[in-house]
C-alpha cells in the first residue's frame, strides 16, 4: 500500500468512525424522543390547568411515540414546579405547562430561586380560557348589579375565595375588587378544587375562576353564576351575560396556557416539541373536550415559539403595574 493510499483508508475510517463519537447530546437529538417525557403542573390534580395539560399530554404522547406524563408538583403560587423546570437538564425530557401566572410572577416575587422570564424557552399556547363570577348558590343576590351592591354594602364581611396568591382566581379577584372600588375578605386555598368545595358547601361567599373549572358546576346548579369575563358570551354557557352585559363595562380577563421547556433546550427539540404541541390542539376529540370546558385551543400561528414568547412578554408588561398598584405581592 502506498503512502497516498495509507492516508485516504485512515481519512475514509475516521469519517465512518465519527458517528460513534458524537456526544450524548447529540445523539439525543437525533433521536428525540427515545424515552417518557414529563410535564409538570405546578398546581393540584383536577384543576383547571391540570384538565388542559392532561388532554394535551395525550394527544402529544400519541405524535411523539412516547408516553407523556403528567406530574403535579402544587405549592408557592405554582412556582414550586416552575423552578422545577428551570433548573432541570435543558434536553426536552422535563417541560411546564403553566398559565397566566408566568405572566404575573415577575411583579408577585421580588424574591425567586430561578429566573421567572429568562429560565425558559417558550414551545408554545395552548388555550386561552375565560374566566366566570360565581358565588354560592344561596348568596343574596340575583344578578352582578345585586352582586356588586352586596359587596359595597358589607365589604369586608364578604369572602372571596382564590386558589392561593398569584392564581389566576387571585388575580381575577384583584381586578374585580378593583373595578367594585370595593376591598372584601379573600380566602386563599391550597388549590382551585378545595376552593370550589367550599363554595359549593356554602363556607365562603364569592369567587373568580375559570370555565375549565367552572362550567360542569354553573350547569349544575351548584353555584350562582353572575357573569363570564370575555366581550362575548361564552358558548358554552350561552345564557350567562358578559361582565360588561351586566354592569361592568371593561372588566375583561382570561386565562391563558403555555407549555414550556427549561433555558438552553436545544431548537430543534423546541421545534418538534411546537410541531406536537400544534397536532394536539387540532385533534378533534380535545377540540370537543374543550368546548366541553368552555375554552378552545389557539390558532396554529400562536402555538408557535416566537408568538407565545411575543404574547407572554406583553403580558408580563400588563399585569406589573395591576399587581404593583395592589401592592400584594406573594414574598
Amino acid at each position: 500500500m502506498t503512502e497516498l493510499t495509507r492516508r485516504r483508508a485512515l481519512a475514509l475510517a475516521a469519517a465512518l468512525a465519527t458517528p460513534a463519537l458524537l456526544p450524548g447530546t447529540a445523539r439525543a437529538q437525533a433521536a428525540y424522543p427515545n424515552r417518557p417525557i414529563n410535564i409538570i403542573v405546578p398546581f393540584a390534580a383536577g384543576g383547571p390547568t391540570d384538565v388542559v395539560t392532561r388532554l394535551v399530554a395525550e394527544v402529544m404522547a400519541r405524535d411523539l411515540g412516547q408516553p407523556v406524563v403528567v406530574e403535579n408538583v402544587g405549592g408557592a403560587g405554582g412556582t414550586l414546579g416552575a423552578q422545577r423546570v428551570a433548573q432541570a437538564r435543558p434536553d426536552g425530557y422535563t417541560l411546564l405547562l403553566h398559565h397566566i401566572g408566568m405572566g404575573t410572577t415577575p411583579a408577585l416575587y421580588r424574591r425567586l430561586a430561578y429566573d421567572p422570564v429568562n429560565g425558559f424557552e417558550t414551545v408554545g399556547l395552548v388555550t386561552e380560557v375565560p374566566m366566570t363570577i360565581i358565588a354560592k348558590k344561596d348568596f343574596p343576590a340575583a344578578n352582578l348589579a345585586e352582586m356588586v351592591r352586596v359587596m359595597r354594602e358589607q365589604k369586608q364581611s364578604i369572602n372571596l375565595a382564590n386558589a392561593g396568591v398569584g392564581a389566576a382566581s387571585h388575580l381575577c379577584g384583584l381586578l374585580l375588587q378593583s373595578a367594585v372600588q370595593t376591598q372584601v375578605t379573600t380566602i386563599p386555598y391550597r388549590g382551585t378544587g378545595p376552593a370550589m368545595t367550599d363554595l359549593i358547601g356554602g363556607t365562603v361567599d364569592l369567587m373568580c375562576d375559570q370555565t375549565t373549572n367552572t362550567t360542569q358546576q354553573i350547569r349544575s346548579g351548584a353555584v350562582r353564576a353572575f357573569a363570564v369575563t370575555t366581550s362575548e358570551r361564552n358558548a358554552a354557557l350561552p345564557d350567562l351575560p358578559t361582565a360588561a352585559e351586566a354592569g361592568l363595562p371593561g372588566f375583561e380577563v382570561s386565562v391563558w396556557h403555555g407549555l414550556y421547556a427549561p433555558k438552553g433546550t436545544d431548537a430543534a427539540i423546541v421545534a418538534r416539541l411546537s410541531r406536537s404541541l400544534q397536532v394536539a390542539l387540532r385533534d378533534e376529540r380535545l377540540v370537543a373536550r374543550f368546548a366541553e370546558l368552555g375554552t378552545t385551543p389557539v390558532s396554529q400561528e400562536r402555538a408557535t415559539p416566537d408568538a407565545h414568547r411575543a404574547y407572554w412578554q406583553a403580558d408580563i408588561a400588563k399585569w406589573r403595574p395591576i399587581i404593583q398598584a395592589a401592592g400584594q405581592y406573594a414574598d
